[in-house]
């Protein structure tokens, strides 16, 4: 028998992949959990939109307010058994999540063109009109500070990075061993 994670953490940049990892994990029998949940919930009591900036912005916001691990703390507080853990963006969290039994930190990516375009066909407000838009929002989100979002450093993190270039199954297989 392999020896599974309890817990798989997701972190990446933007239309790499990370939901379609979270479907196939929660396939196999995870819960589903996002730290953006707990942003969504603020924004809620707020009566704000659902959009990318105010999610960075009350996320930082979160983080300032009540420490920067703030987001996987209250997660953790909802998490029973297996689960998959979604839009890990700070160390802080990392750091907390790493403390839990059976934690593995995966970081997708892709090439920014792909992803573009990923993220143009799901709809959402991505706070990003053109591909140089896109660009530039993301790097908003590579190197913030402590209480901001530090992707790139979360990535460095990771245990195993997953380049996701290719189609969902060829994803599916590049998770197969993890669950």
């Amino acid at each position: 028998m392999k020896d599974v994670p309890r817990l798989i953490g997701l972190t990446g940049t933007n239309g790499a992949g990370k939901g379609e990892a979270a479907r196939y994990f929660v396939s196999k029998g995870y819960a589903f959990f996002s730290l953006s949940d707990i942003i969504r919930e603020e924004l809620g009591r707020r009566g704000e939109p659902l959009t990318r900036d105010n999610l960075i912005r009350t996320g930082n916001e979160l983080r300032e307010r009540f420490g920067p691990d703030v987001l996987a703390r209250r997660t953790m507080d909802k998490a029973r058994g297996p689960a998959v853990i979604d839009s890990i963006r700070n160390t802080l969290e990392v750091a907390y999540l790493r403390r839990q039994k059976g934690f593995v930190l995966l970081a997708l990516d892709a090439p920014v063109e792909v992803r573009w375009r990923r993220t143009a066909a799901r709809g959402r407000d991505e706070s990003a009109a053109s591909l140089e838009e896109f660009r530039a929002k993301e790097a908003e989100e590579r190197a913030g500070g402590v209480t901001a979002q530090q992707l790139e450093a979360c990535m460095a993190a990771a245990d195993r990075l997953i380049v996701n270039d290719g189609t969902i199954e060829d994803l599916r297989g590049k998770l197969e061993d993890l669950a």
